[in-house]
């Protein structure tokens, strides 16, 4: 259980910065959108060619997979039929699906994988295919809804590959595809400023939370409650039940993809709603709200699956 509260406070230790940095007038408004901009164009790229470098890539092909892809089909469905009666924007209802799908994989997912289940590998299926597949395609979306012209289909193809994080992904899961190791005078730069993302990404945060309206004042309770419920009852349940009944994954499988599934929405949802101007508040409070509840609903996990 000690990785559980590890993590969490790593993550609020940093927030809290941001918000003090905010407070003293060191970083204001401008700061905050240059931070998510680093984040966003250069240190997540770099970030993602150094971690997925060395990853196993027959963890994609897992039962876990199936549970982990079951369970954010079922949960980001049932956000876009809600939106879709709603008739919200297209951008709300992408940003919207991905605060009730997207997990917090990188800083959370990591230290829970192997401190509370034992096994650092466990979280690479929910990594990867967030990454690879959730994540590029919400980026194509979010492209053409903030394009003038309509897209043709050529361009909406081409979208991924002029998108930095989504070429990061691309490139890292190459090399780990390929066995090929990248030489030290690239690595370590790479890995030097992949190592901003995450800082910059929770300072960024932080300095939103002190500068815009508190937590729960910016959005109505009522949307925000549906995200943060298919958050973390939804989705770990759906990976619960497809992964029990369905796979037949045996417990420490189980465990593992119901705990990673419970986890809260990840904070660079919040980055790409700011870089294109997106739902700023829903991604942010989101982000806020089930990070506070998802420490509860992992112990109570972890308590009846295991």
């Amino acid at each position: 259980m000690t990785g559980v509260f590890e993590g969490f406070a790593t993550i609020g230790v940093l927030i809290a910065l941001g918000i003090l940095l905010a407070h003293l007038g060191i970083i204001d408004a401008a700061g905050q959108r240059t931070l998510s901009t680093l984040a966003f164009f250069v240190a997540s790229p770099a970030l993602l060619v150094t971690v997925l470098e060395s990853s196993d890539v027959a963890e994609i092909f897992s039962g876990a997979l199936l549970a982990t892809v079951a369970a954010v089909l079922v949960t980001g469905a049932v956000f876009v039929v809600v939106a879709v009666v709603r008739r919200e924007p297209l951008g709300e209802t992408v940003v919207g699906t991905l605060c009730s799908a997207y997990v917090n994989a990188g800083n959370l997912g990591l230290p829970i994988a192997s401190y509370v289940l034992g096994d650092p590998a466990l979280v690479a299926p929910v990594i990867l295919m967030q990454l690879l597949v959730l994540q590029p395609l919400a980026l194509v979306l979010l492209d053409a809804d903030a394009s003038e012209n309509r897209l043709s289909w050529r361009a909406v193809l081409a979208r991924p590959l002029k998108n930095p994080i989504t070429i990061g992904s691309f490139l890292g899961l190459m090399l780990a595809v390929t066995g090929t190791s990248l030489p030290a005078t690239v690595h370590d730069p790479l890995e030097l400023v992949g190592g901003m993302a995450v800082p910059s990404m929770l300072l960024a945060y932080g300095v939103s939370l002190r500068l815009g309206p508190l937590p729960g004042r910016g959005v109505p309770v009522g949307r925000l409650g549906l995200v943060v419920a298919l958050k973390l009852v939804v989705q770990p349940a759906v990976a619960y039940l497809v992964g029990r009944f369905a796979l037949d994954l045996d417990t420490p499988a189980l465990l593992a993809v119901t705990v990673l599934s419970a986890l809260p929405t990840a904070q660079n949802v919040f980055i790409i709603a700011s870089r294109y101007e997106r739902a700023q508040l829903m991604a942010r409070d989101a982000i806020f709200v089930s990070t506070l509840a998802s420490v509860p609903a992992v112990i109570v996990i972890t308590a009846l699956v295991a």
